[in-house]
């Protein structure tokens, strides 16, 4: 594939934090292609996956009221095939290979179609090496009442080395030789940091890990900080921010600088209004903000910080004019994400009471050898987890490992209930996180009867077994 010139690479990576400025009406099936391209990071040309639409842009966005008819065609060279996180089709569509439909061979196309839930959403392959290779995409379903700028972050971790390399290194141990960036002391309710490697902490006087593998760089809209997209917003102007981490294997801490905001929505789901300038995001979530353009204008960084690490990511808003200066892309060490932000979110529409049944769910694993389960087993030896269609089940997320595990249940959206603090009436998610040793318990609905996913959505915890069945009758 050519190498894209300065001007093509600008031009196609902006298409990125404009998707939403013209979404297709569905007279005819969208169209969707899984490829290859070519993107430039760091100064250096770059060969990744990505998913565009018929205009060439990444991802999709439909308009209010528009259902989600595409046709995907697989334009690669290997079988492939897309998920739809956030969305909840016929577990037939549901993208996951196998569950039931099989892959796309090279060449060959499929269609869907089903009504979508309005949101900020995502689409990546369900297939470890090709999410690392950053085959993923933003799809955003727009709700009527939205009139704000939407600007669209998708963040991502990239190597240069291929993606199977990546899942290699980390699943042999090989990725954690020499890691060690020194980190300040910090406390976190209850998780004590102390002067160790980025990629620990403690819980108690255990030690937490953190991240296990150092990407070559972290991308907002497949660029870095060194030259990052601006995007250019009006003074005073209303602006929301939506925000997919599309890692495969980093947490991020989304800050907004010198601008307050207002958390409104994550995973696609509307949430009273949570006041602040950073904000968690992990593996597989989404959030949504809304902020207020300063009157006197200027230019506003908005980054992505790594957890644990210096590491940093991000685009700029900035009104005409405005003077945009250099942005470092390490700064100071951020804290590993914690459940604070969680217990303060409020689902607009909570769930309405039921008796439920309850069930416990075991996460462990450990770094070595690599290896992280669901219920003391790995995909292949798993045993479902059993529910009726319309039986309201509450899973009680254990997790007795030294990792966080960003859980994700396909084909349901499920509610916060508790953080082993006391019952709240939390946000409504389908991606949420579980810290080292904690305890999360989420309620739902059992929908569709089908055979539907349940997994952590760290890649490599995935890769080696870390995924079940959520199994409804």
């Amino acid at each position: 594939m050519p190498l894209l010139s300065r001007r093509g690479f600008l031009a196609a990576s902006a298409g990125l934090a404009a998707l939403p400025l013209t979404p297709a009406l569905a007279s005819s099936p969208r169209r969707l292609t899984a490829t290859r391209r070519t993107i430039e990071v760091a100064g250096k040309p770059a060969t990744v996956f990505g998913l565009l639409d018929e205009t060439g842009r990444p991802g999709l966005v439909l308009a209010p009221g528009e259902r989600f008819a595409v046709e995907l065609t697989n334009g690669l060279d290997i079988p492939t095939l897309i998920h739809w996180h956030g969305q909840i089709p016929p577990n037939q569509q549901d993208g996951v290979p196998d569950m039931p439909a099989p892959m796309l061979a090279p060449g060959e196309s499929r269609s869907y179609d089903f009504a979508p839930h309005p949101g900020t959403h995502w689409m990546h392959a369900h297939i470890p090496e090709q999410e690392v290779g950053l085959l993923a995409a933003p799809l955003i379903v727009r709700p009527a009442e939205d009139t704000a700028q939407e600007v669209v972050i998708l963040l991502h971790d990239f190597s240069f080395n291929p993606p199977e390399e990546v899942l290699a290194a980390i699943t042999s141990g090989a990725a954690m030789a020499g890691m060690g960036h020194g980190m300040g002391s910090m406390n976190m309710g209850g998780m004590k940091m102390g002067q160790m490697g980025h990629d620990m902490s403690q819980v108690g006087d255990m030690a937490m890990d953190l991240n296990d593998y150092d990407f070559d760089a972290y991308l907002a809209n497949d660029r870095t900080l060194d030259d990052p997209e601006v995007v250019t917003v009006d003074k005073g102007g209303e602006v929301r921010l939506r925000i997919i981490n599309g890692a495969s294997a980093t947490g991020f801490w989304i800050e907004t600088g010198a601008v307050a905001a207002r958390a409104i929505a994550v995973d696609g789901e509307p949430v009273e209004p949570v006041p602040g300038r950073r904000f968690p995001l992990s593996m597989g979530q989404r959030l949504d903000l809304a902020l207020t353009v300063p009157a006197e204008g200027g230019a506003f960084p908005i980054l992505a910080l790594r957890e644990g690490a210096p590491e940093r990511t991000g685009i700029v808003l900035a009104t005409p004019g405005a003077k945009i200066g250099r942005l470092d892309g390490k700064g100071d060490p951020a804290p590993a994400l914690d459940l604070g932000f969680e217990s303060a979110l409020r689902a607009v529409t909570p769930l309405a009471p039921r008796k439920v049944s309850p069930r416990m769910v075991m996460l462990s694993g450990q770094m070595a050898p690599y290896r992280w389960a669901i219920d003391g087993a790995t995909w292949g030896s798993h045993v479902p987890i059993e529910v009726r269609q319309g039986e309201r089940v509450e899973l009680m997320f254990h997790n007795m490992s030294m990792m966080a595990h960003p859980m994700h249940l396909h084909g349901h959206k499920f509610q916060v209930v508790d953080l082993g603090q006391g019952r709240f009436s939390g946000a409504l998610r389908d991606t949420v996180l579980v810290p080292p040793m904690a305890q999360v318990t989420v309620a739902l609905d059992a929908g569709e009867a089908a055979s539907w996913m349940l997994h952590c959505h760290h890649m490599a915890h995935l890769a080696t077994g870390m995924m079940t069945e959520f199994l409804v009758a």
